[in-house]
């Protein structure tokens, strides 16, 4: 074998279609571009477009609603949580936050916090949880186990808080004034 004699394998390059050579070719005149007017030309973004009729995606009713800031919590049951004392993952005599449970291999990230869902499942282990958000039964397990629940409430700036007494002085005030007087 020489280097000249090297080749691809028959098949595995395919030659370029030539268009425009000719309507003898079959892909001649427009070349595969269809008609005249705004779709031969390049730059046309009319994917919607439907002639006329109400394109189907105004059709459609808007559904649903998107937050501006959403929060992403891990979702952590109360099974887990005793499936984990269980196992000697979690310590039960410390305090459990989004630092022990990514320790213990619940959790992968921290994201926004925790939210403890009371999922069915039973818990045994008396335990101290700081956490964001909590269900109404995962409340009642913890608290029926003899554990305590602590929730991270979020911070409120000064001026925020000051905004706040503000615009609810104002309502307070135009509603007094707006209630009428039936002396």
């Amino acid at each position: 074998m020489r280097l000249n004699e090297i080749k691809d394998r028959a098949g595995s390059r395919k030659t370029r279609v030539r268009v425009g050579r000719g309507i003898g070719s079959g892909i001649g005149k427009t070349s595969g571009r269809g008609g005249k007017g705004q779709t031969a030309r390049s730059g046309v973004a009319i994917g919607g477009f439907e002639g006329g009729q109400m394109p189907l995606h105004r059709r459609l009713p808007k559904r649903g609603f998107n937050p501006i800031d959403p929060r992403f919590y891990n979702e952590v049951g109360i099974d887990t949580l005793q499936a984990a004392v269980d196992t000697g993952r979690l310590d039960a005599s410390k305090t459990i936050d989004v630092a022990a449970l990514k320790a213990a291999g619940i959790v992968r990230r921290e994201l926004d916090g925790v939210r403890i869902l009371g999922n069915g499942g039973e818990l045994k282990a008396r335990l101290t949880l700081t956490v964001n958000h909590a269900t109404a039964s995962a409340k009642a397990a913890i608290e029926k186990a003899g554990g305590t629940l602590n929730l991270i409430v979020p911070k409120v700036l000064e001026a925020d808080e000051k905004k706040r007494a503000k615009t609810a002085a104002k309502k307070s005030k135009t509603g007094k004034k707006s209630g009428g007087s039936d002396e």
